[in-house]
């Protein structure tokens, strides 16, 4: 038997998973592998790839829906998208060079078995809210299907945006239906230069309380800003994001200017070096520098952004804000993943993900936010439920599941 299963069809999905059952073999479910570094290191028997499972199998861009198999290259269904003007308005993010890998080498089930959104998450939801159809194969051998081909199609539990975000523990998909939305005709962004932390959270979190529909919000210390190749000075910079038809972005830009100036210096970014600058934010490329320093993905309420980070700093990592201060990205200032110091800086107050660490490092460390007690029995409940023999990427998550 060889060490790995590629399965080409989904009733070739559904034998693998059924001889691995009858055999009590352990799988790691991989589409593409540009995430495989992440999570606690996988201790299976055999590779189940579904990278064969590719291609489009509908698209309609009359009516928003697009279907692919779970093998399908995002960057292949990006490109699609653009020829009809349309996109993932949840910017999948693409962690390869993060990672040491190619950059556009993630696949559809990637995106949606993580749930990991870009930039645009403020303003367009996660990628759970765009998820309307899944056709899976459960840890038990058997092949189902949810949602469908619209929003408002669910009666029961709601299967696509259940198994999204579960990282193949739950079920293999084998393919997704999803919410595609027009792409803005243009887009631009208002820097704000010279701000710390604290007052440029408070910038953040008052532009997105005005009606200037601000699509995008970060800031990037001087540290870090440095790395971004944009107008800044050896200054700090809080960057806005318009997006939109243009006269509207002239117009919102003309009142943000006016809100902001008193502020500090202002820089703008037209449509080419914006959509460069939001990709750097989205995929976290100022800290994809070929290092082995451990890196983590921190969410927590906007208003608690800046004192985390502070803290962080205090460890020696540097650090940069997205969501108007409610995902923070922390390089540490080596290998060491610090976790209970991490995890102290939180407090209650939000959850961190170890992205990048060595594979000791993920071996003895909690890559995914501890669970509380009853939380942690809910989540062992839905994974015997749908994995009772545990075979679907037992540990990816949580040791013992």
């Amino acid at each position: 038997m060889p060490d790995a299963l590629k399965p080409r069809t989904d009733a070739e999905v559904l034998e693998a998973v059924r001889w691995a059952i009858a055999e009590e073999k352990t799988l790691e479910v991989v589409g593409r592998g540009s995430k495989r570094a992440i999570g606690r290191a996988a201790q299976t028997d055999l590779t189940l790839d579904v990278s064969a499972l590719s291609g489009v199998t509908l698209y309609e861009p009359e009516e928003l829906v697009l279907s692919a198999q779970a093998g399908t290259p995002i960057a292949e269904i990006e490109k699609l998208l653009a020829v009809s003007n349309q996109e993932l308005a949840f910017e999948p993010v693409d962690l390869g060079p993060l990672l040491g890998g190619k950059a556009g080498a993630g696949s559809l089930g990637g995106v949606v078995a993580t749930n990991l959104s870009g930039p645009r998450r403020i303003k367009a939801g996660a990628v759970r809210d765009h998820a309307l159809g899944v056709a899976a194969v459960s840890g038990r051998g058997e092949a189902f299907k949810g949602g469908g081909r619209v929003v408002k199609n669910v009666t029961g539990y709601d299967l696509p945006r259940f198994l999204t975000g579960s990282w193949g523990t739950l079920a293999v998909a084998t393919s997704w239906t999803l919410k595609v939305l027009p792409a803005a005709e243009d887009v631009a962004t208002l820097l704000v230069l010279g701000l710390d932390d604290a007052r440029a959270g408070e910038a953040m979190r008052a532009v997105m309380n005005t009606a200037a529909d601000v699509s995008a919000a970060a800031h990037f210390p001087a540290k870090v800003a440095a790395r971004l190749g944009v107008p800044g000075g050896g200054k700090s910079v809080t960057a806005l994001r318009l997006e939109g038809v243009s006269p509207s972005i002239a117009y919102r830009r003309e009142k943000l200017t006016e809100m902001l100036k008193p502020l500090g210096a202002l820089a703008d970014l037209g449509a080419e070096d914006s959509c460069a600058l939001w990709r750097t934010v989205r995929d976290a490329k100022p800290f994809a520098d070929g290092s082995a320093r451990a890196v983590w993905r921190i969410s927590v309420p906007p208003t608690l952004g800046p004192a985390v980070g502070t803290a962080l700093a205090a460890l020696g990592a540097d650090v940069f804000y997205d969501w108007a201060g409610g995902l923070i990205w922390a390089e540490m200032k080596d290998d060491a993943p610090r976790e209970a110091e991490v995890r102290a800086a939180l407090g209650n107050a939000g959850h961190a993900m170890l992205v990048r660490a060595s594979v000791s490092a993920r071996a003895s460390a909690a890559s995914f936010a501890p669970l509380e007690p009853g939380l942690a029995a809910l989540v062992k409940r839905l994974k015997e439920s749908f994995d009772p023999r545990g075979i679907l990427n037992p540990g990816r998550m949580y040791a013992g599941m």
